[in-house]
């Protein structure tokens, strides 16, 4: 008996173990919750209908879109504050030019004629729920191109740095305190 117990608190520990190692753990939710209005709205939609094989889903890139957001507003937040946000529209970079041939019809064209944008909704609330900033952007980023290319195996990688831009312009302490 004594053993098995030995043993059931080793191999909890253990699991514990690599659990936090993983970056898992039954940590307080995100600060940050990130949802989106109707993506067969979104101009991207719009302007690149249907699906392929290698088309992701909007779900998909929204999905990821939101994950990288909560991730990286985290770091900037004020403890104890909150922040959510709606994305009303996107526009990824680039776009699919069927016109190509049957082969390009899943290959997104990177061009600096179909720039990134996204447009978004946020409240951001203190830890007493008191609204501190609120408001609509229009993020936009026609020089893409033109100041590098990051990680350049990302397919969102311009997205996430308008997203990244934002959160510098709007979330530091001084911009925060002038709202």
């Amino acid at each position: 008996m004594t053993f098995l117990k030995t043993f059931r608190h080793a191999a909890l520990a253990l699991v514990a173990g690599i659990a936090l190692a993983a970056g898992v753990s039954a940590a307080a939710p995100s600060r940050v919750h990130v949802t989106w209005s109707n993506p067969a709205d979104f101009t991207d939609t719009k302007q690149s209908p249907g699906s392929g094989i290698g088309r992701p889903s909007p779900d998909e890139w929204l999905g990821e879109l939101a994950k990288y957001l909560q991730r990286r507003a985290d770091r900037v937040l004020a403890p104890g504050q909150q922040l959510d946000v709606t994305f009303t529209d996107v526009k990824r970079a680039g776009t699919y030019e069927p016109w190509r041939g049957p082969r390009w019809d899943d290959v997104r064209i990177i061009k600096d004629i179909y720039p990134p944008s996204i447009d978004l909704q946020f409240t951001l609330r203190d830890a007493n729920g008191s609204t501190v900033s609120e408001g609509t952007r229009e993020l936009r980023d026609p020089a893409f191109l033109s100041r590098g290319i990051p990680n350049q195996t990302d397919p969102l990688r311009f997205e996430k740095r308008m997203l990244d831009d934002w959160l510098r312009r709007d979330f530091t302490p001084a911009s925060v305190s002038r709202s």
